[in-house]
């Protein structure tokens, strides 16, 4: 995961709005029940009878007081003293560490191995030539020490700076600056006149994950890619210098995998385990090795790359922060002189298959030992990784020890527990997915819940994750105490979503009942637990406080943590109290405490928005039509600087939106009727939920995630079967919702947008009647109470 996007959560809007309707009945609702957390006013925990609550609440209670600062700070100074990528041995010894204290603290635990492709570097080069040829500049593609971090000199176990999965080549052409490479800023470069065909691309990290860069760069005909950090968005443009301050200094590199978007894990595997005995593809036929060749460099190294273009100068948006005049390298059509730089990139890989270490360690449930709630964090890392991923395992290890404390007091699951440390998630999920396609069969029939995180900074929880839990991790957020302020993290948030909000979002943030989580896309091990195993999944963590940029680099860690992150490791303490406190709350559940009112009002907004978003794709090309038609772009183009109008495009047709709305319509009437059947459950203090046929209920709610897959998949990425969420082909990370809809209408591919409203239709209306078979199931278990009227006394 990448600790920008940690911050772009923490920080940018929310990216879900609802319709004025929804917003107006959400408005109207909470404030008749001036409610502004999810927590019941009974303190009746939901899925738990009145009496199970206070004992679970005691547990809770006893939990959060045991993790130790000072504990966590200890299990990161071990597991980032020492480099820990795919393959290292220091990586083998920590899963091995981690092995035997789960053992110490009472888990059922064991190593499971997996054998997966690993690309590491065996020749790489960067170089300007002149117009004969000869080299003018070669970078250096190299992190310095730095003498005051201690571990920075570990020289020896580093892996060099690279994008794993890169082709490999040897490739020389004219540079062209590419923005952030975005499919977006290609379309900019058509109109400007400049091709990359035969070129060497340079592109900045942000805009899109890094992966899209050389994948979008390939499919323009650009022979090569190089990714640079500019200091405007990570470096001095974000913070002081390391190790002055906690920003990128000039030699910098972040590392990363550049696998595309088709699946996550294995390339060689794609859905099934990476076993010893696995069948697997040709790595010539693996779709998600980048067709170019690709590598990062600093902004130092990039500064003289950058300083040769000529041609053009970039549209203000492409200018960054370096003190240099930003050109593209090319200006076809244009009084400007063609650029002469030229660059010559060579990066050649040793393909070896490396062994995963994934520890998994459980607590037996003591009455559904076939229901599991899952939580994981990863411990691989690109070097030393105090911040990623080692600050969320060393909270996760912390909170696995305070539930074997409560072992010992006397504490049993009602559900099994399952504890993970992934490897080999930086390349690619590696571990996480080998383990979910490996154990697919038993994770659909007793997964209950994936709980994630990652990187944990200082500030403001994050939460996201799959709407049928969002009522539930309010619920525990407001039960946990920020450290610095002293009110409940979930509050807190709050707050920041007040203050950052205007008109109706700033209404709906202070008003309704459960703060919106968002959802998920990528970036981390939950991708496969729900994108292919169809298991309600949530990521959390804290950042938005600790402002740095050291992500993927040799100086990512201890020292650089433990100056400029959660430096008190108060924080790693919260997310311990907010993580363990969930897990235990699902593990001990009486009833799954789903709720569906909160995904059917979110699946409405989805639906409102790709209804606007082809109306604004119609409006928008209607207009640039006309425009073009008026003569408005050649009587605006400057004859000295000319820009291209855009080429005229087919109006986009209407789609049938009905299958939809229809599905979304019953969804929205299966989870009123099922809250409904859960408020009689509860009646009476809820001695109905200790009834030994709930369990039957429970395992019809475990399959209604499952109830949101196509069998067929994605059009064109198979692997992804969720029909509410997936990671944007485009974007990497960045999620999309109703993908199969919303990338289609993106794309202009009219005709599977046509189709897919109908498939996703028919999975709504497949969620409802998953909905309604428990609702059927929780009534037989819990009779509505007999009131007066029904037994025919007076009115």
């Amino acid at each position: 995961m990448t600790r920008s996007r940690l911050l772009a959560i923490v920080l940018l809007p929310t990216l879900i709005y609802p319709s004025p309707f929804a917003l107006a009945q959400q408005t109207a609702d909470s404030a008749k029940s001036s409610a502004k957390s999810s927590a019941r006013s009974d303190g009746q925990l939901d899925g738990y009878s009145r009496a199970a609550s206070e004992t679970e609440r005691n547990w809770e209670e006893k939990l959060r007081a045991l993790p130790v600062p000072d504990t966590i700070r200890e299990n990161m100074r071990r597991l980032s003293a020492r480099p820990h990528h795919v393959g290292s041995p220091y990586d083998k010894d920590n899963a091995e560490w981690m092995l035997a204290k789960f053992k110490e603290w009472g888990f059922d635990a064991q190593i499971e191995n997996f054998y997966v492709l690993f690309p590491t570097p065996k020749e790489r080069l960067v170089e300007l030539l002149d117009a004969n040829g000869a080299t003018k500049f070669k970078a250096s593609l190299q992190e310095p020490v730095v003498p005051e971090d201690p571990t920075s000199n570990q020289t020896s176990e580093q892996l060099p700076t690279y994008n794993a999965y890169s082709a490999d080549g040897d490739v020389t052409g004219p540079l062209v600056y590419v923005n952030y490479g975005t499919r977006e800023d290609y379309e900019e470069l058509d109109r400007l006149g400049v091709s990359v065909k035969g070129a060497v691309v340079i592109a900045r990290y942000g805009g899109a994950w890094r992966g899209i860069k050389p994948k979008v760069a390939a499919e323009h005909g650009a022979v090569g890619c190089i990714i640079y950090s500019d200091p405007a968005n990570d470096g001095y443009g974000v913070a002081d210098s390391y190790p002055k301050g906690a920003g990128r200094p000039k030699d910098g590199v972040q590392r990363g995998g550049v696998n595309d978007t088709d699946f996550p894990g294995d390339p060689l595997t794609p859905g099934v385990g990476a076993t010893k005995d696995a069948k697997r593809l040709d790595r010539k036929d693996s779709p998600i090795i980048t067709k170019i060749p690709v590598l990062p460099i600093s902004y130092a190294d990039a500064t003289p790359l950058l300083s040769a273009l000529a041609g053009r100068v970039a549209p203000a948006t492409w200018r960054g922060g370096l003190p240099i005049t930003y050109h593209i390298g090319q200006g076809l059509g244009t009084s400007e002189a063609p650029s002469e730089a030229k660059v010559h990139l060579k990066m050649f890989s040793n393909w070896d298959i490396k062994t995963l270490y994934d520890v998994i360690a459980k607590i037996p449930g003591s009455t559904e030992p076939d229901e599991w709630v899952i939580r994981g964090n990863h411990h691989d890392a690109w070097v030393n990784g105090a911040d990623d991923p080692i600050s969320g395992a060393s909270a996760e290890l912390e909170e696995a020890r305070s539930l074997g404390e409560l072992l010992k007091q006397g504490w049993k699951p009602r559900r099994t527990i399952v504890y993970c440390v992934w490897d080999g998630e930086e390349p690619g999920l590696l571990g996480s997915t080998e383990w979910v396609e490996t154990h697919i069969d038993e994770l659909k029939k007793k997964g209950v819940m994936y709980l994630n995180s990652d990187s944990n900074g200082r500030g403001y929880v994050f939460l996201e994750g799959s709407h049928g839990l969002e009522h539930f991790i309010n619920g525990v957020a407001a039960d946990v105490k920020d450290p610095e302020k002293g009110i409940s993290v979930l509050e807190r948030r709050r707050l920041l979503e007040i203050s950052r909000s205007k008109g109706s979002d700033r209404t709906e943030a202070r008003n309704r009942q459960d703060l919106r989580i968002s959802a998920l896309g990528d970036g981390s091990d939950y991708v496969s637990f729900l994108d292919f195993a169809g298991i309600p999944s949530l990521d959390l963590g804290f950042g938005g406080e600790d402002r740095g940029s050291e992500y993927h680099s040799i100086y990512d860690d201890f020292w650089w943590y433990t100056h400029f992150a959660d430096t008190d490791f108060v924080y790693g303490r919260a997310l311990a109290q907010v993580a363990g406190s969930a897990v235990m709350r699902m593990a001990d559940a009486e009833l799954l405490p789903y709720n569906f009112a909160n995904s059917a009002e979110t699946i409405s907004t989805y639906v409102d928005e790709v209804q606007k978003l082809l109306k604004s794709e119609q409006d928008e090309i209607a207009e640039k039509n006309k425009e073009i038609d008026e003569g408005v772009f050649t009587a605006t183009s400057d004859p000295k600087n000319p820009i291209a109008a855009p080429k005229h495009e087919a109006t986009p047709p209407f789609l049938n939106f009905a299958p939809l709305e229809n599905g979304s319509t019953a969804l929205t009437a299966s989870a009123r009727e099922y809250q409904k059947a859960v408020k009689a459950a509860e009646a009476n203090g809820g001695a109905a939920l200790d009834a030994a046929t709930i369990d039957q209920v429970n395992q019809l709610l475990m399959q209604t995630e499952r109830a949101y897959f196509s069998a067929a998949g994605l059009p064109g990425r198979t692997w992804f079967k969720h029909q509410l969420y997936a990671p944007g082909a485009y974007t990497g990370y960045g999620v999309k919702t109703l993908p199969a809809v919303r990338e289609a209408i993106e794309q202009r591919k009219w005709s599977i947008a046509e189709a897919s409203t109908v498939t996703v239709g028919k999975v709504l209306t497949g969620e409802s009647a998953a909905i309604d078979a428990a609702t059927e199931k929780l009534k037989s278990v819990a009779p509505s109470p007999v009131t007066p009227s029904d037994a025919g006394g007076a009115k």
